[in-house]
């Protein structure tokens, strides 16, 4: 008997980076593995205002091609996931969502299971959408691949929910938590402006030029943070960007923080980034090779505890998820978090 075998390709739910590419190689391997796959593509996540419709990705209801995020940043023509697919060289067919709610779901995916090497391009409108997508077609191929963002992952890892699990604690903190902004996003400039306004945090913002060329200022950067940190004061830490960046300079950017504040990591209580690169940067600099996560701060904002060098509570978020306070929530959770030693 063939025992079944299942992937999860984690992608960016409004098609940053390659997925199509991803999908392909995925594909291909698992062909080579056990014979013709069977993929579920559903990047939708509703609880962000990301959904599909037609079988294309919606922003707070509004075409993906009409955000700030596919302006900024974008690789296809257009958000419609047939035609993405195609990119690369996949044959997809659109999932719509009457045919998600009709009842119907598990056998049009036996279905396209039965025809091999395709994908199966999935509308959501909600999170019961993706619950009903997860649950049809666990067992629709013996080597079902699923591609989605955090929605998908979340209706899939419901399906075998069964037990709880003990509340992670930790030893208290007397020291502050490091927030760090690099993520260009509308969305986490205005949190910053927010979250600064409470007057909770020190606000130490860093202009690009010093990143790159200031060295005795990123040296001051890194004494006063450590300074407020040790006190026991939070820091909110910002990369400044006018409103026509040069884009190509986020990586080197990122970096470049991340070994100026590098020296700071003794004198972190908790940690939180917005912005993958940044966050990136910042956790391989400060030594940590994991996440235990722990809880969701809210939709798309985990909450865990970094491991290997550095063990503090990190809450990490894409740059453009949340709203105008969301770092305001991140910053009194992680300060309950460092303050009483538990997650709950």
């Amino acid at each position: 008997m063939r025992t079944r075998a299942y992937s999860f390709q984690k992608i960016d739910s409004t098609l940053r980076g390659q997925p199509a590419a991803e999908t392909a190689a995925a594909l291909a391997h698992l062909k080579s593995r056990s014979g013709p796959a069977f993929g579920v593509f559903a990047p939708a996540f509703p609880a962000t205002g990301r959904t599909t419709i037609d079988g294309r990705i919606l922003v707070k209801g509004r075409p993906l091609e009409e955000a700030e995020v596919w302006r900024r940043d974008h690789t296809y023509p257009n958000a419609d996931l047939v035609d993405v697919l195609a990119t690369a060289g996949i044959r997809g067919e659109k999932v719509k969502l009457a045919a998600v709610r009709s009842g119907a779901l598990k056998a049009t995916f036996a279905r396209l299971a039965g025809e091999g090497d395709v994908v199966a391009a999935c509308d959501a409108a909600t999170e019961h959408d993706l619950h009903l997508i997860a649950e049809a077609s666990l067992h629709a191929s013996p080597a079902t691949f699923f591609i989605g963002s955090a929605g998908l992952a979340h209706a899939l890892a419901g399906l075998e929910v069964s037990h709880a699990v003990e509340a992670l604690r930790i030893p208290t903190s007397e020291s502050g938590t490091l927030i760090v902004v690099g993520s260009l996003a509308g969305a986490s400039r205005g949190a910053a402006r927010e979250l600064e306004a409470t007057g909770t945090v020190a606000h130490f913002p860093v202009a690009p030029e010093t990143l790159l060329k200031d060295g005795a200022g990123r040296a001051a950067l890194a004494a006063d943070v450590m300074k407020r940190l040790a006190g026991g004061g939070d820091a909110l830490v910002e990369i400044m960007m006018d409103d026509h960046p040069d884009m190509s300079l986020g990586p080197q950017l990122a970096k470049s923080l991340a070994d100026a504040l590098g020296a700071v990591a003794p004198a972190i209580g908790a940690f939180a980034a917005t912005g993958g690169e940044t966050a990136a940067a910042m956790l391989s600099r400060f030594g940590v090779n994991g996440i235990r996560l722990a809880d969701e701060i809210e939709p798309g904002v985990s909450l865990g505890l970094t491991l290997g060098r550095l063990s503090v509570p990190i809450a990490t978020k894409a740059g453009a998820f949340g709203d105008e306070q969301s770092l305001i929530r991140i910053s009194e959770r992680l300060r309950a978090v460092r303050t009483r030693g538990t997650f709950i």
